[in-house]
């Protein structure tokens, strides 16, 4: 690692629900990318997901009982202490090897936002039916929007904090990302998309297919007129 990335202040944020199974692994990862990186966990688990990332040095913020995804990921993105905030599931199904590569477009180069999108083809990991939906939801999105916006919901991202903390949204209900990515484009802010490789999860998706997908008609709305 270079001595400029290693002076980034960077914070590396998850949500946690019962990744007892991968939480060593992601971690390790991370450690070995951005070893200067803040790892922060909000977790809601009831297995030993917080112990073992406490015990790697991870902080952990506990929020039980569950308030959801958009609160949890909430909380994680205002609690980063980074000045680069870089986004992960803890399920081994991103590349922690893209960390060091999102943060420098927002710390070296000025992006406000950068997101890790999966969908430069099908992943050989997505679902048929995941893959359509995520496509076809961002075909909409770029046309409301009038730019390439090829994945919505990736849960891969670099944000600079100051966009975050001066951001109006609210976090209750389900497809909070799609609102984290469309309205700083509403507002203007440099915003890029990077593609990034996507791995067989780690563990049982807790994900609703149906709440999703009204959620994220409902977000695009709200960030293109509201």
């Amino acid at each position: 690692m270079d001595t400029a990335f290693a002076k980034i202040p960077l914070s590396v944020v998850m949500i946690t629900m019962n990744e007892e199974a991968a939480v060593e692994r992601v971690i390790g990862e991370i450690r070995g990318v951005a070893p200067q990186a803040e790892i922060l966990l909000v977790d809601s688990s009831k297995d030993r997901t917080a112990e073992k990332a406490e015990a790697l040095g991870a902080r952990v913020i506990k929020q039980f009982p569950p308030k959801g995804y958009g609160p949890a990921m909430d909380l994680a993105l205002r609690s980063g202490r980074g000045e680069v905030i870089v986004t992960m599931d803890c399920d081994g199904s991103y590349p922690a090897a893209m960390v060091p590569v999102l943060a420098r477009l927002v710390a070296e180069e000025g992006y406000d936002l950068v997101d890790g999108a999966r969908l430069k083809g099908k992943p050989e990991a997505m679902p048929w039916i995941n893959y359509l939906a995520n496509a076809g939801f961002g075909l909409v999105a770029s046309v409301m929007f009038f730019r390439w916006l090829p994945d919505l919901h990736s849960g891969m991202r670099a944000y600079r904090r100051d966009l975050i903390h001066g951001l109006k949204y609210d976090p209750k209900g389900a497809a909070l990302p799609v609102e984290l990515l469309t309205r700083p484009i509403r507002e203007g802010k440099r915003v890029k998309v990077v593609h990034i490789d996507y791995h067989e999860r780690i563990g049982k998706s807790t994900m609703r297919p149906l709440e999703s997908a009204w959620w994220t008609f409902k977000r695009l709305l709200r960030a293109r007129f509201l």
